[in-house]
Parts: C-alpha cells; sequence; structure tokens
C-alpha cells in the first residue's frame, strides 16, 4: 500500500497540512467551548459587580459554539476534516454492486508476495513480456483502491477502474529507465493516478461544454417561442437574428445541436 499512499500523499501534502490544521482547531474549539461555559457558569453564579468580568467569556462561548456548529456541519455533511474519509460512502449504490462483482473476478488471480513483486517488477525492467502481463495482474487490485480516492468526481467507478486499467498496460512496458524496483512502482502508480485525474478533468470540461450548448438551445428556443407567439407562426433564422440581434450562426447551431427539434424555428 505505501507504494501508492506515498505518493498521493506527496501530491496532496497541502490538503492534508490543511486537515490537521483544522482538526487541530476543531478539537481546540470543544475543549476551549467546555472551559469557558464552565468559567462562565461559576462567575454568573457569584454575581459580579461588573458585566466585563463575563463580557469575554460571553463572547468566547459564542465565538467557540459557532465553530462547534461548523465542524458538525462539515462533518454531517461529510466534508471529513481532520477525518479519514470512508471512501465507500461516495460509491453509488450500482458502482458498489459493480465493485463487489470485480472483487470477485480479481480474486481468481491470487495472489503474491513482497518478494515476488518486487522479482516481477525487475524482470519487467528488463523487458520480459511474461513478467510486464504478470504484473499487471498483481496491480489490478491497487487499482481499484486507487478509483476510490478519485469516487463523487462526476465519473462512474467502472470507467475510473478502465481508465487506471490501459495506464497500468501502457506502464509495466515502460519501467526500463528507473534505477530500481521501489521507484518503478512509484512511477507506476503514479501514471495510474494521473490517468485518472486527466479523465475526471476531461469529463468536467465535457460537461461544462454540454451545459453551455444545452443553455444556448433554450436561449434560442425561448426567444423562437416569444416572437412566434406575437407574429402567430413559425419565424425564419433571419426574423430571429434581426429581432434579438443573435447571430445568424449562433441560430443555426442550436438548431443543429437540438436535433433541428426546435418546433417554433423554421
Amino acid at each position: 500500500m505505501h507504494s501508492w499512499i506515498i505518493p498521493y500523499m506527496k501530491q496532496y501534502k497541502g490538503r492534508m497540512i490543511l486537515s490537521v490544521f483544522f482538526a487541530f482547531i476543531g478539537v481546540l474549539s470543544g475543549a476551549m467551548l467546555l472551559f469557558v461555559s464552565g468559567y462562565l457558569i461559576s462567575k454568573s453564579s457569584l454575581r459580579p459587580e461588573n458585566i466585563m468580568v463575563v463580557y469575554v467569556p460571553i463572547v468566547s462561548v459564542r465565538a467557540f459554539s459557532i465553530m462547534q456548529a461548523v465542524f458538525n456541519y462539515l462533518k454531517k455533511h461529510k466534508i471529513g476534516i481532520g477525518e479519514p474519509a470512508d471512501l465507500d460512502e461516495y460509491l453509488s449504490q450500482e458502482e458498489i454492486d459493480y465493485l463487489e462483482a470485480y472483487k470477485k473476478e480479481l480474486e481468481m488471480l491470487g495472489t503474491v508476495s513482497e518478494g515476488e513483486k518486487e522479482a516481477l517488477i525487475l524482470s519487467a525492467m528488463a523487458g520480459e513480456k511474461e513478467a510486464q502481463n504478470k504484473l499487471i495482474h498483481v496491480y489490478l487490485p491497487q487499482v481499484v483502491e486507487i478509483s476510490k480516492l478519485y469516487s463523487g468526481q462526476g465519473v462512474f467507478l467502472e470507467d475510473l477502474i478502465g481508465e487506471g486499467n490501459v495506464a497500468l498496460t501502457m506502464g509495466v512496458t515502460m519501467l526500463g529507465s528507473q534505477e530500481n524496483a521501489a521507484q518503478a512502482e512509484s512511477v507506476l502508480i503514479k501514471m495510474i493516478m494521473d490517468a485518472m485525474e486527466d479523465m475526471i478533468e476531461q469529463t468536467l470540461m465535457e460537461t461544462d461544454t454540454d451545459k453551455k450548448a444545452a443553455e444556448r438551445v433554450n436561449k434560442v428556443a425561448d426567444k423562437a417561442r416569444e416572437l412566434a407567439g406575437e407574429l402567430h407562426r413559425k419565424v425564419t433564422i433571419e426574423e430571429l437574428a434581426q429581432e434579438t440581434g443573435m447571430p445568424q450562426k449562433l441560430i443555426k447551431d442550436a438548431m443543429r445541436i437540438s436535433g433541428y427539434a426546435i418546433e417554433d424555428l423554421g
């Protein structure tokens, strides 16, 4: 596990430091809330002559209460500051079912010891095809575990695993330039993680493009409906462009994207 945990920690060390910091703040807030509230109760029961004696504790109790509420909110919504996330919680039922079936298939491949794995890596580095093929089977379960790190980011787990497996298949043939087995393993894991991250980034870009295209179609359709209602007939591209100031190319693109299904535009 250290072969992919360490690269992951190096890549996201900033986030991890931030998580530790917020965890410390959360624990400190809880402790200070308990202490200050107790102090406030004790002082108030003595009926102090000057309200300023309890003014600071009152403000402090409010501040620590708000901070505690913030951390409770983060925990409720599984934001997970300062706590290891339960990665399975981010999976849909469909992904869980797929994962169970896929893991059963992987169990049929068997396991190897650390020594055997290192020997396979060294042989793969030397270019032995049989060792490279066996190494793929050895790392397939790790691809699954790595994919969980990226779950809940808009890409189905099966697609992440597939992309990771492709990177794994390519990676085992590109280890010859590494100095030792540990370095080769780290490079291999990084290739798998990079492939998954690239897929997520590409998917998000495509989703954003699709969203913008849908908004453009809806805008054209709405304007066409308004103008058609005024003219009591379907409108032409030229009429819609003249009335709305939209370029004809934009209107034509919207029609094409919609499959020429804008009813009020003919």
